[in-house]
């Protein structure tokens, strides 16, 4: 469908807008899952799958000793490390493998930027080191409280969980003023 001069009519640009910004997330997960891989690997710490979507699995195969997998919902994307070996690792490889996928997106975001592409890779990556429970910036904050605490403490990790929830809402709320 063409409006006036030959351009895409608004419900046609907008559809392809969205398809878009899906397609690319879709792609900026996968750029960001195989930078952890990829920093896994580097550590000799073990994947067994690589997950793009949440849910029902639509589909799976194997690329070498890696399961991967598409799920249902295209809201999010993971990489299943061996957590054991993980933590045996020292700290800076820890917080590799963890900011791994972070680094990849701006390494991507950089490399192509002014474009959607770009913009998703840069929004992907500043999302993930935010301290949100189960987010890159979360695991980052909890080895690092770790270490400084030569333990673990489950009651330390509740409250920088809470806290980093409370500062990434704080964060989302400021950003949006900027813009809205």
């Amino acid at each position: 469908m063409t409006g006036p001069h030959g351009l895409p009519s608004k419900p046609a640009f907008l559809m392809f807008l969205i398809i878009s910004v899906i397609g690319f997330a879709a792609v900026a997960m996968l750029i960001h899952e195989l930078g952890h891989l990829l920093a896994a690997r580097l550590c000799s710490v073990p994947a067994s799958e690589l997950g793009l979507g949440m849910g029902r699995k639509l589909a799976t195969f194997r690329v070498a000793s890696i399961k991967v997998s598409f799920g249902l919902l295209p809201t999010g994307s993971f990489v299943m490390l061996d957590g054991t070996v993980l933590k045996q690792r020292s700290l800076p490889q820890q917080l590799f493998v963890h900011l791994g996928g972070i680094i990849l997106n701006l390494i991507a975001g950089l490399l192509v930027y002014g474009t959607t592409f770009s913009w998703m890779n840069l929004l992907l990556a500043a999302g993930n080191i935010l301290p949100l429970y189960q987010h890159d910036g979360w695991k980052c904050g909890v080895v690092i409280l770790r270490a400084l605490m030569q333990r673990t403490s489950p009651q330390v990790e509740r409250a920088f969980t809470f806290s980093g929830g409370f500062v990434s809402v704080a964060i989302a709320w400021y950003v949006t003023r900027m813009f809205v």
